[in-house]
């Protein structure tokens, strides 16, 4: 490699200026800005590639939409009665609070699709829930919370699918589906992790909800159950498309937390419009670096260049799918999942296509993967969250971290080897692929 070409100048640019605090988005723009000044093309070709590729992707409205919807659950009586229908139901058992942080993230990931969204909303809530009284550490809570946080992109709405879609022009709605479960297969594997801790730990046994109970508290949080319900149903149904059904999220979000629970008042609203509009513009600066940076790529022809290269090892299509996640996991211990998804995937994707990889499958796998990122130190971003809500030490919760990250790795593999545990549910709803 020529360490004084362009391109390399370029990735030494992008390097220096993240490494000297610039953000990634930010960082990326002028790297390839760089780029075009050296090889002499017209500087203006960022801000086409970068405009055009922004307003002609009506999918990349889901983001703000989804993140609008996960702030109004937040900051409404909806997260309170999402967590105290999942206690009535799992907190019974050894660890019971641990499975109730499962359960919710769960249910909340067919909501917001943002790991850092359920962290902030519900995370916070169930933190403190388990750190009461000292009936779990800190540390631990504060593990669980990220771990299971990890769902919510899984499970659709799912932002990073949003972006993956975006790069890879592959159905939104089917890999939605794609994504559902493998999220749930997560779920479970967290959910054995818990148990097998909550015994070794002896973890208390929460005072079990009556029966007779169970129906009202059913009813309280009927309207925030359904929410996934009319979202994946719509999309079904022909009714809406991915992209307007992150509209009815917001609208209902808003509309139940409004009308019927009357737990959001003007000010609140005007809060999660702020917070989710801050969040759109930190995904929003990161996309537009990656569709100029994108451009210097394919000048450049290195997805041609990667696919060389590989065909030189005569990979087969379980090899490829093996480095691929070897590469993302390492990747996702250093940088930030978006970035992976915007910036490098895009150059194996046509490799993929070559081996006959089915791009559904491929990007839940991918998604998948660099979701675990979050909580991989020693750049993990979930872990310096829930450290921070929680008040635990970063080495401790990454020790109580650990086997959470391991089962949901084996899951990683189980996907990627067993492709009908994505593309089941997308076949069943009509694709070909």
């Amino acid at each position: 490699m020529n360490f004084a070409s362009p391109f390399s100048l370029t990735l030494w640019a992008i390097t220096i200026l993240a490494i000297l605090g610039l953000p990634i988005g930010h960082a990326m723009i002028a790297g390839s800005i760089l780029y075009l000044l050296i090889v002499g093309q017209d500087m203006g070709i960022a801000a086409e590639q970068l405009l055009n590729g922004l307003y002609n992707s009506y999918v990349l409205l889901a983001v703000p939409l989804f993140l609008f919807a996960a702030e109004l659950m937040n900051v409404g009586s909806m997260s309170d009665r999402l967590l105290h229908f999942c206690n009535a139901f799992v907190g019974r058992f050894r660890g019971g609070l641990g499975h109730v942080n499962v359960v919710q993230s769960v249910i909340f990931a067919g909501i917001s699709g943002s790991a850092i969204a359920d962290v902030a909303g519900t995370g916070r809530i169930v933190i403190d829930m388990m750190k009461r009284d000292n009936r779990y550490t800190a540390s631990y809570a504060a593990a669980i919370t990220a771990a299971t946080a990890v769902i919510a992109p899984i499970i659709p709405p799912s932002i990073p699918l949003v972006l993956y879609a975006l790069v890879s022009d592959a159905s939104i709605g089917y890999l939605f589906w794609g994504g559902i479960i493998p999220g749930l297969l997560m779920g479970l594997g967290q959910m054995a992790i818990n148990t097998w801790v909550a015994h070794r730990r002896n973890f208390p046994v929460e005072a079990a909800v009556p029966v007779r109970d169970l129906p009202l508290i059913t009813l309280r949080a009927l309207p925030v159950l359904l929410m996934p319900v009319i979202l994946l149903g719509g999309i079904r149904g022909g009714v809406m498309t991915p992209t307007e059904a992150a509209a009815v999220a917001a609208a209902y979000a808003f509309l139940i937390s409004l009308i019927l629970y009357r737990s959001v008042t003007a000010k609140q609203t005007y809060v999660a419009v702020l917070s989710s509009a801050r969040s759109t513009a930190s995904i929003g600066m990161l996309i537009a670096g990656a569709l100029v940076f994108n451009y210097v790529v394919t000048i450049e022809n290195i997805p041609q260049t990667v696919r060389t290269m590989l065909a030189a090892y005569d990979l087969s299509a379980n090899q490829f799918l093996l480095a691929v996640n070897v590469v993302l996991l390492v990747l996702g211990c250093l940088l930030e999942g978006s970035t992976i998804l915007l910036v490098v995937v895009p150059i194996f994707i046509p490799t993929a296509v070559a081996l006959g990889i089915d791009l559904v499958h491929f990007g839940v796998v991918v998604v998948f993967n660099t979701m675990i990122g979050l909580i991989t130190p020693p750049y993990g971003i979930l872990l310096f969250i829930v450290s921070k809500v929680s008040q635990a030490k970063l080495g401790a919760v990454v020790r109580d971290i650990t086997p959470f990250i391991a089962v949901m790795i084996a899951a990683l593999l189980f996907i990627t080897y067993v492709p009908e545990t994505v593309l089941w549910l997308p076949r069943v709803m009509g694709y070909k692929g």
